[in-house]
């Protein structure tokens, strides 16, 4: 795992200053501790940070050919390089190294721009072209590993990390307002777009080439759902565990220290279950808890721990681990505001101390529906399907605009937002329930000033362009495509990266494996979504596998006692952060006041506004301090 950089100036008599690359080269350290590399010809310049994974000694960067023609940096894992590199060897390349980076090296000699295809991994990849004078940047299918950019017709900048691009002095930090909307709406920011209008970052599943003072960009990959296959269910278990197995072996590859993350949940305790089958040896796991029980899964890691005979490691996370915020904030470069990023910084930190790479297992639920909000849109769906929006949108819009919001209440008294996402289509309900800020509070919290410059944009906007991207008309499957493009991409492997990255840890996902996430994707959704059993089939493929306590047990997120800690130890922080900027025009204080006043009585639980709002603002004291 690596961190990246690189400038290239379009005129040729420009070069690049040998200490601005380092310096941005620097910011990327916790990224790479262990050595730095630079190559600079002219217009051109690459850095690179290393943490060193494979071949310790020979897996130095910048890597290049063998008459120096094609450069490359990378950040990642390439899982299939031992068989690209004998399929190369064949066709008469010749190796130096055993590293997976020379492997990238000698198959865009081969293959070119298609090169990217045929890698099984995660990455960020930038080539340099010396014979074409191009240059390539790529990242992998599902964004496990970040690629930022700058352009400005003369110039071309790009990084792992937003800061990394901040060290050139005259990079322009005006707010992307339609960002900032988004942020408030889904927590994160979505790709293509950061916070900051100039910088941009570059899709999953894209590569870009920069040349002649022009950009093109090109998708080499994508999840279909267009084509389902009947199978019985122990034939679906089986190639499931087939392909899961094979997934597994192939991240299992390092030459440091390996373990998983263990949360006790079905993904990640598959992971460490097959991990122990393959090694035949314990794994090294490592897990957090917290003192209040409903937050604590503990237990759970502890019954597989005891299963498989693991080398456990565990940490109780506490409420000053708000000390850790502005940390956080820094590592990731834009307003960021999934609450779990403090447990995933935390088991990385507990992981840290026994291994260089962990196995996680994220990605489960957006491949098998797992997440409770598939079962209430199938559920709210059924009901849209017997009337038509023109008679259900003026019927519960009314009952939701009377229907008090009373989070202290019993749930079978909590209709309001029930009643607001069947007055909506199914688009629009989805996008209801995945709102952090609902639309009519968001606009009530952004400035008058700002809703005016954003002339009616709509963050349902993000949702619409995938929603009607794909290629089915099962109702399931287009909201776990959507979640693939969007929450999976930008929430949950941006906190996993940055985390991770934060504490110097490469993290491996093998439920990402693109080949296992296309057969996935060709089961049919009623094996995903079975009632209310989330991972039907999934969990079916484990029995025998895992315990019945651990495929049977209640759903937890990875979740933070936010709403506790802002009426207790995180007030008094919060509460001067929050309030800091008194004559900015991008929030409206009136109504920011109104919702710290509604938590603190108890009136309702705003922890997630409230969250989202103190990480906005200590980035703002970070990154715009004026």
């Amino acid at each position: 795992m690596c961190g990246i950089c690189g400038i290239y100036n379009f005129d040729p008599y420009q070069t690049v200053s040998p200490d601005l690359l380092k310096a941005m080269t620097d910011t990327l350290i916790h990224r790479g501790p262990d050595e730095e590399g630079f190559y600079i010809s002219g217009s051109i310049g690459l850095g690179h940070r290393r943490l060193s994974i494979i071949d310790l000694a020979g897996g130095h960067q910048p890597m290049t050919n063998e008459d120096q023609t094609v450069w490359v940096v990378f950040n990642g894992e390439i899982y299939n390089f031992g068989e690209l590199q004998d399929q190369l060897i064949q066709k008469g390349h010749i190796f130096q190294t055993r590293s997976d980076t020379e492997v990238i090296v000698h198959l865009y000699e081969e293959q070119g721009e298609k090169c990217f295809q045929y890698l099984r991994g995660m990455f960020a990849i930038a080539i340099w072209d010396q014979r074409e004078q191009k240059l390539l940047l790529a990242r992998d299918r599902v964004g496990e590993k970040p690629l930022f950019y700058f352009y400005d017709g003369s110039r071309f900048i790009f990084a792992s990390e937003m800061k990394a691009i901040l060290k050139v002095s005259d990079i322009p930090k005006e707010i992307d307002l339609e960002a900032l909307s988004d942020y408030f709406s889904f927590l994160y920011i979505p790709v293509p777009k950061s916070i900051f209008k100039s910088i941009r970052k570059l899709r999953p599943g894209h590569y870009m080439v920069i040349s002649n003072r022009s950009i093109r960009e090109v998708e080499y990959w994508d999840i279909h759902f267009a084509r389902t296959y009947e199978r019985t269910e122990k034939e679906w278990c089986e190639k499931i565990l087939e392909v899961y197995r094979e997934a597994i072996r192939g991240q299992l590859m390092s030459d440091v220290p390996l373990g998983a993350f263990l949360s006790g949940g079905v993904d990640s305790s598959s992971v460490v279950a097959l991990m122990s089958e393959l090694t035949g040896k314990p794994v090294i796991t490592s897990s957090i808890g917290f003192d209040e029980k409903e937050f604590n899964e503990l237990d759970y890691a502890r019954q597989v721990v005891a299963r498989f005979n693991t080398n456990h490691h565990e940490e109780i996370v506490r409420p000053d681990a708000a000390g850790i915020i502005e940390k956080l904030a820094w590592h990731y470069d834009e307003p960021f505001a999934d609450s779990s990023a403090i447990p995933t910084y935390y088991v990385s930190k507990v992981a840290r101390k026994h291994v260089t790479v962990a196995l996680s297992g994220d990605g489960g639920d957006e491949n098998f529906a797992g997440y409770r909000r598939y079962y209430f849109d199938k559920r709210e769906n059924r009901f849209r399907a017997i009337l038509p929006l023109s008679i259900r949108r003026p019927i519960f819009g009314t009952l939701a605009a009377l229907y008090p919001k009373a989070d202290w209440a019993p749930r079978i008294f909590r209709g309001k937002a029930t009643f607001e996402s069947l007055a909506c289509s199914p688009l629009e309900g989805y996008f209801l329930s995945m709102s952090a800020f609902r639309p009519k509070m968001k606009m009530r919290l952004l400035h008058p000033e700002i809703r005016k410059k954003l002339a009616g944009y709509d963050s349902l906007e993000v949702f619409r362009y995938y929603y009607d991207r794909a290629d089915t008309e099962d109702p399931l499957s287009r909201i776990q495509y959507l979640d693939i493009k969007t929450y999976l991409t930008d929430d949950i492997l941006v906190k996993v990266d940055r985390a991770s990255m934060a504490n110097s840890l490469e993290v491996r996902v093998p439920l990402l494996d693109y080949k296992f996430m296309e057969l996935v994707a060709t089961i049919p959704s009623s094996l995903k979504l079975r009632g209310r059993t989330g991972k039907y089939i999934f969990k079916k493929a484990l029995e025998g596998i895992l315990p019945d306590g651990i495929l049977n047990r209640k759903k937890m997120g990875f979740a933070v006692p936010l709403a506790h800690w802002f009426r207790t130890d995180l007030k008094e922080m919060a509460q001067e952060v929050i309030f800091a900027r008194n004559g900015e025009d991008l929030l409206d204080k009136t109504t920011i006041d109104q919702i710290w006043k509604e938590h603190q009585r108890g009136l309702r639980d705003h922890a997630t506004e409230l969250w989202a709002l103190l990480m906005f603002r200590i980035w703002q004291q970070k990154f715009t301090p004026d």
